[in-house]
């Protein structure tokens, strides 16, 4: 036998990789599988095209949307001797009218095509997004861009910015200005 030739060994013959099945519907299975998709809301039109994302993602996942809309603490400066105090009344008046402007985009732009779901909390909108989002095992947030650059980004900073950065599943960030890949027509 020659010194470099390899030995034949006898290799069994393994079972080929199986392909998925396709489903009723004729789709291969996807291998992302997700259940929940959070959409945080503040009702300018940024947020509403999120909202558009998040219904083809949902119906094509058979995902259920979760629409949250965040009030702001509102603290007024009263007096010196006497510090901050709150504004219960304007909180809760903004948690209503919150609620119900939510139930009308579920009405409107979701239109029964997933299921969805409604939820008003009072906080600092990224906290209460990203504590919402651990709670509930979330597995999409898409949140909107408003594309404040400069001094307005400065200045109040990006929610969505803060999300992708504490969010503990994945973030789809839709800007403002770009070129979109949801066909309304679908």
């Amino acid at each position: 036998m020659k010194k470099n030739a390899r030995k034949k060994v006898p290799v069994k013959p393994g079972k080929p990789a199986r392909k998925k099945p396709p489903t009723a519907t004729g789709k291969i299975p996807s291998p992302i599988v997700l259940g929940k998709i959070l959409v945080p809301i503040d009702f300018s039109e940024y947020s509403k095209k999120a909202l558009q994302y998040a219904v083809p993602f949902a119906k094509q996942f058979n995902a259920k949307i979760y629409l949250l809309y965040v009030v702001e603490p509102t603290v007024y400066p009263a007096d010196f001797s006497f510090g901050q105090i709150g504004m219960p009344n304007v909180e809760n008046e903004l948690r209503v009218k919150g609620g119900e402007e939510l139930q009308e985009l579920i009405k409107n732009e979701i239109k029964g095509i997933v299921p969805a779901e409604a939820l008003v909390k009072v906080g600092l909108p990224f906290v209460e997004v990203v504590s919402f989002a651990k709670d509930e095992a979330i597995e999409l947030i898409i949140v909107a861009t408003h594309g404040h650059t400069g001094v307005e980004h400065v200045l109040f900073g990006s929610t969505a910015e803060k999300i992708v950065r504490k969010a503990p599943c994945p973030v789809l960030v839709v800007r403002a200005e770009e070129r979109d890949f949801v066909d309304e027509r679908v």
